[in-house]
C-alpha cells in the first residue's frame, strides 16, 4: 500500500524546507522501523479528500473540522507544542487583527467588514464567532465577511483595507511575522480568543496501532535530534503532547456556547 504523508497546515514558502526536513526524518525513522513511509511530502491535493484518505499516514488538520467529523476517519497521533506569543502546553489561541492605525477595541468594529479565511477554521471562524458572540446580542455584528481562503491572505485583507478585522491563529501570525514581516508590521492584535488545543497531528483510523506507535516514537526522537535542530527552530515546533478527542471536546463547547447566545454563524 502506497502511503500519503503531508503537512498542508503550517507550510508557507518560507517554512517549506523546514517541513521537508521534519517529514525526512520521520520518514527514515519509519522505514527502520518497516512502515513503507512516502520520502516526500505530499502538496497540492484536496485538503478534505487528503486527510480522510486511507493510506494517510501521517498530516496535520485544524481543530475544528476534526471535532465536526474527521474523528470519524482519523486518529489523534500528537498535538505539537509550538515556542509563539499566544501558545500554551498544546493549546494555542487565535489574535483578532487590526490595521495598525486603527484605534479601539472589538465594539468599535460592529458595521466594519471582517475577513475570515474558512467556514471551517477553527481560528478564522470558530474562535472569532466566539469572541464576537456575547456583543453580537442575538444581531449581526459586521457588515460583511470576505472570504479569503487562508490566514496569509485575511492578514493581506486587513494590511490593504479591504476588511477591518481578521482572526488568525498565533502559530501562523508568529511565522508570518518571520516570513512576511511587512504584512505584519501593518497590523495590530485587537483581542485574544480563547485557548483551544493546537492543530494535530493525524493518521487514518484504517492504520493499524503498531503504525501510530511507529509515529509517537518517531516523533518523540526526531525531536530530540540535534540535526534537526535548525528545521525546529523555523517552524518553533518544541514537542508535543497525546492529547485526547475529549480535549478537542472544547472546541465543540465554544461552538454551543455562542449558539447559545443567538451567534450561530459568523456574520
Amino acid at each position: 500500500m502506497s502511503l500519503v504523508a503531508a503537512l498542508p497546515m503550517y507550510d508557507f514558502p518560507w517554512t517549506r524546507r523546514a517541513n521537508d526536513a521534519l517529514w525526512g526524518n520521520l520518514a527514515l525513522r519509519l522505514r527502520a522501523a518497516n512502515i513503507a513511509a512516502p520520502l516526500e511530502l505530499s502538496r497540492g491535493e484536496d485538503i478534505d479528500a487528503l486527510w480522510r484518505d486511507p493510506k494517510l499516514l501521517f498530516a496535520q488538520t485544524c481543530g475544528y473540522p476534526y471535532f465536526k467529523g474527521l474523528r470519524e476517519a482519523v486518529r489523534l497521533v500528537a498535538t505539537p507544542v509550538y515556542d509563539f506569543d499566544g501558545c500554551r502546553g498544546a493549546e494555542h489561541c487565535a489574535f483578532l487583527i487590526a490595521a495598525k492605525g486603527d484605534a479601539g477595541g472589538l465594539e468599535e468594529f460592529r458595521g466594519a467588514r471582517a475577513a475570515c479565511n474558512a467556514l471551517d477554521s477553527n481560528s478564522g471562524m470558530n474562535l472569532f464567532r466566539a469572541l464576537i458572540a456575547p456583543l453580537a446580542q442575538e444581531k449581526r455584528f459586521f457588515s460583511s465577511i470576505v472570504w479569503t481562503g487562508s490566514h496569509f491572505e485575511s492578514l493581506r485583507a486587513v494590511a490593504s483595507g479591504r476588511a477591518a478585522l481578521a482572526a488568525i491563529d498565533c502559530v501562523s501570525f508568529g511565522q508570518m511575522a518571520m516570513g512576511a514581516p511587512e504584512l505584519v508590521e501593518k497590523a495590530r492584535v485587537v483581542a485574544r480568543s480563547p485557548m483551544s488545543p493546537s492543530p494535530p497531528f493525524i493518521a487514518s483510523a484504517k492504520l493499524p496501532d503498531d503504525h501510530v506507535r511507529a509515529l509517537r516514537e518517531a516523533l518523540d526522537a526526531a525531536l530530540r535530534d540535534p540535526s534537526l535542530a535548525p528545521a525546529l527552530q523555523i517552524l518553533r515546533l518544541k514537542q508535543v503532547e497525546i492529547l485526547s478527542e475529549v480535549d478537542y471536546g472544547r472546541i465543540a463547547t465554544l461552538e454551543r456556547d455562542a449558539i447559545a447566545l443567538g451567534y450561530p454563524t459568523l456574520a
